[in-house]
């Protein structure tokens, strides 16, 4: 292959790391700590900040507009958001734009206010989509929660009324993790680390500062999803109560203060969608029957379609044999009557019975966000076995930051002191080799930032390691050209032979290395694993710019600079 392919492979190879290292670069160097510490709230903490900035800067904009003030650059925003209002009202817009004009080109208070507050909430929304693409810091390195769950599987068997064989307790432990999942990231968490520990039990690790009491809410709440039919009239009387006596229908317990209202065999209920935030927002209240129609436990797979005729989402999921049965008996005894699907006694969705239903369950009536977050619900919201905290162990974040200044300062040490030392031994070709390490550690990083691993202490271990293997390789191959050189062979034969003669050596090491490397990421869990994926990555990386980068850079002194000589020794001339 020429040089011009190889050095455009280079460049393209570059360009792509670059891509996939920008959002950590971003994320890590351009975002502010306090940007960074806002996008890694919940949901809730960024609702609260988000409306509360939006009116302090829509008080002030009010206050400017009544000043006859110009508007400021913050608020440019707003000005493309008034002309697009008059354009597509096809009004002609004013020839200045200052506060008070942007202002009235806004239907009410309140649509220039939710204007202010979506700016806001976008802002931080993408923040935190950035820090998904971004490297990710491990709970060694940005402190956290680490937490160990115990799976109550008796409760599970006396619930089930049967014992519990192998594939019961597999299969309840592994919903269990995708639920845990589920709810974790619902509440806008750091990506966390969740895995099973043995037969029974439950690690999750939780990267970043982290209320205990309210991962504890997350984790503990019951999750029990669940079908009830909806009593219509007994909703609808209580409704014409509670308008009667919005304060005197429940007590400061939620419980209702004169259960007579709604018959003995009903329970009330909450009715929630999602907000802009991706948050429960109440809606108002129902009636459904106490006795369950259905569990949730026996959905097996829920998947998002579109209808064939208007392209509409619709929702199915899919029952198990035993589930099929009870809600076919369910749905045949109650054609026309409405459905809830509740989960943690709330009513997230209503559907028509229209026909008897089996196994394949079909709704509809809602848009795809929605559609998706029904999938989401019905697939991971039950949790088939209850879980306690065995063990929960806080580590605060100084000492994560100690951790990575220690790690840094290591892996720069060793980084430092192997190219001085390949400079002074290897003389000009010691160069060579200082570029192909930075190339090396460039693509390492890129490839971590890619696959977004997680960036742990026994990562930078392996990083660590891999400068001695990347420096090794050069060795190997600068020790085959002192070889040539002694038999008084030009450049050209001397570099020709030399990675030739070396390109087994190191082709064998390295793939020994990888193969350990391969089952201590298959076998080892935790620590093991991240030092294992790190030293997989820094083998692919230092083979190739080893035996790739480095011979073309040979190769360009000898062609381009037409170099005569190989400067590899201090005792060879």
């Amino acid at each position: 292959m020429s040089k011009r392919y190889r050095f455009a492979i280079i460049l393209v190879l570059m360009a792509i790391c670059f891509f996939f290292l920008l959002p950590s670069l971003r994320w890590y160097i351009m975002v502010p700590k306090d940007r960074q510490t806002l996008a890694l709230e919940s949901r809730e903490q960024i609702k609260v900040y988000a409306s509360r900035a939006a009116q302090e800067d829509f008080d002030r904009l009010f206050r400017l507009a009544q000043a006859g003030e110009d508007l400021p650059p913050e608020f440019a925003f707003l000005e493309k958001r008034a002309k697009r209002i008059y354009r597509e009202s096809r009004q002609k817009a004013p020839g200045h734009w200052d506060a008070k004009t942007v202002l009235g080109a806004f239907a009410s208070r309140k649509e220039a206010l939710d204007a202010v507050e979506t700016e806001y909430r976008e802002k931080i929304f993408a923040l935190k989509d950035l820090q998904k693409n971004a490297v990710q810091l491990g709970l060694d390195l940005s402190g956290g929660l680490s937490i160990v769950l115990q799976a109550d599987l008796n409760a599970l068997q006396e619930r089930l009324g049967r014992s519990l064989n192998d594939a019961d307790r597999e299969d309840a432990i592994n919903r269990a993790l995708e639920v845990l999942n589920n709810r974790i990231d619902r509440f806008g968490l750091t990506e966390p680390v969740i895995r099973r520990q043995g037969q029974d039990q439950i690690y999750v690790e939780i990267p970043g500062t982290a209320d205990p009491e309210r991962i504890n809410s997350i984790i503990m709440g019951k999750g029990g999803l669940a079908f009830h039919m909806v009593d219509s009239e007994a909703a609808e009387a209580f409704n014409l109560y509670y308008n009667q006596h919005p304060t005197g229908t429940f007590d400061l317990e939620g419980n209702l203060i004169d259960p007579s209202i709604v018959p003995a065999d009903v329970n009330i209920l909450g009715v929630y969608i999602k907000d802009r935030y991706g948050l429960d927002e109440f809606t108002g209240y129902t009636a459904v029957k106490k006795e369950v129609g259905l569990d949730g436990n026996h959905i097996q797979s829920a998947v998002v379609d579109r209808n064939n005729l208007d392209g509409k989402p619709e929702v199915t999921f899919m029952l198990d044999s035993e589930g099929g049965e009870i809600f076919y008996k369910l749905t045949s005894a109650n054609v026309g009557k409405p459905l809830a699907i509740i989960l943690d006694d709330r009513v997230k969705s209503q559907a028509t019975i229209s026909n008897p239903i089996r196994d394949a369950v079909l709704l509809t009536g809602f848009g795809l966000d929605e559609a998706n977050n029904i999938a989401l619900t019905l697939r991971t919201a039950a949790l088939p076995v209850e879980l306690e905290v065995a063990n929960q162990q806080s580590i605060g974040a100084s000492l994560g930051e100690d951790t990575i200044r220690q790690g840094l300062y290591a892996l720069l040490g060793g980084i430092v002191v192997v190219m001085f030392f390949m400079l002074i031994y290897y003389k000009v070709s010691g160069i060579n080799a200082i570029v192909a390490q930075i190339l090396n550690f460039y693509f390492m990083f890129s490839i971590l930032s890619a696959f977004n691993f997680t960036l742990t202490l026994p990562s930078i271990a392996g990083f660590i390691l891999t400068i001695g293997m990347a420096v090794d390789a050069n060795v190997i191959i600068f020790e085959r050209m002192k070889e040539e050189l002694r038999l008084g062979k030009g450049r050209k034969a001397v570099v020709d032979a030399g990675f030739d003669k070396a390109f087994w050596a190191i082709m064998d090491s390295n793939i020994t290395t990888f193969i350990a490397a391969l089952f201590l990421s298959q076998l080892g869990s935790g620590p093991i694993q991240g030092f294992a994926v790190s030293l997989a990555i820094g083998v692919f990386s230092s083979v190739f710019t080893s035996l790739f980068v480095s011979r073309l850079i040979f190769d360009f002194g000898t062609d381009v600079l037409h170099s005569k000589r190989v400067s590899v020794s201090w005792r060879i001339k």
